[in-house]
Order: structure tokens, then C-alpha cells, then sequence
């Protein structure tokens, strides 16, 4: 059986476009965890610690504060020990709040539209929305939910 590689903090800073300080921050905040430690002592981390950082930049650059990112992160893991999981519940829960924010912002815009305009706009976006609801139904009966 092949080990998964393990990354030291320079190459894990180069894979994910970080500087190592930003991952020695980000550990110390419970954010990231390295796997084990060398013979050296140098912290190693996992390709799974990789996929959680890149979660992290993009959070940040989504404008998410820490806290909300730990957050985020910390109660997906709860649900999963499994990073790709985990990395998938909440690309999930942050599309979803997203679609929120978007939502709200278009409804000012909404009210002033013609009744043809609008009827025009709905019957483009029923069968999208329809879709997308179904989709959240099954994940949620799936998870007994429901």
C-alpha cells in the first residue's frame, strides 16, 4: 500500500500560495493540524491539510473572518472525518449563503420590473430553481432529514 506524501511547511506554503507564516498563524488557531512530526521535528502535513488550506484561502478571498471560516470548517468536520467531505458541505453551505445574499440584493430590483418583464425572468429561472430545490430535497432525505 503507497503512503500518501506529507508536505513540510515550505513545500505545503509553495503547493497552496501561502507563506509559511500564514500557515503557522493558521495552526496556531486549530485551523490546520500537521500529521505527525519528523524525526527532525519538522511538522508534516497531509494532502488533506492541503485541500483544507486551499478552503481556507478561498474563504478569505470569499470575505469570510476567521472565525466565521473556523466555524464553517469545524462544524462540517463534526459531521465528517473526511476532508473532501467535509470541503464539500461547505462549498455547499457557502453557495447556499451566497444565493441568500444575491437573492436579497435582487429583490429591490425585482419590484420594479414590468409584469411581462417579470413573468419573463420567473419562467426562465423556475426550471433552474425547481432543479436546484429537488436536489437539496434528495440530499436532505438522504441524510433522514426529511
Amino acid at each position: 500500500m503507497q503512503e500518501h506524501p506529507l508536505y513540510r511547511i515550505g513545500e505545503l506554503s509553495k503547493l497552496a500560495d501561502v507563506s509559511p507564516r500564514t500557515i503557522d498563524f493558521y495552526t496556531s488557531m486549530g485551523l490546520l493540524e500537521p500529521e505527525k512530526r519528523s524525526a527532525k521535528n519538522y511538522r508534516l502535513y497531509s494532502d488533506e491539510t492541503l485541500l483544507r488550506l486551499k478552503r481556507i484561502v478561498q474563504m478569505k478571498k470569499d470575505k469570510y473572518s476567521l472565525d466565521e471560516i473556523k466555524a464553517n470548517i469545524n462544524g462540517w468536520r463534526k459531521v465528517s472525518s473526511e476532508e473532501q467531505v467535509s470541503s464539500k458541505l461547505t462549498d455547499l453551505q457557502l453557495h447556499l449563503e451566497q444565493l441568500q445574499r444575491e437573492v436579497k440584493e435582487l429583490e429591490p430590483v425585482l419590484s420594479q420590473l414590468k409584469p411581462q418583464q417579470a413573468k419573463l425572468l420567473f419562467k426562465r429561472l423556475v426550471p433552474q430553481t425547481a432543479a436546484c430545490v429537488e436536489a437539496l430535497m434528495l440530499l436532505l432525505n438522504k441524510g433522514g432529514l426529511m
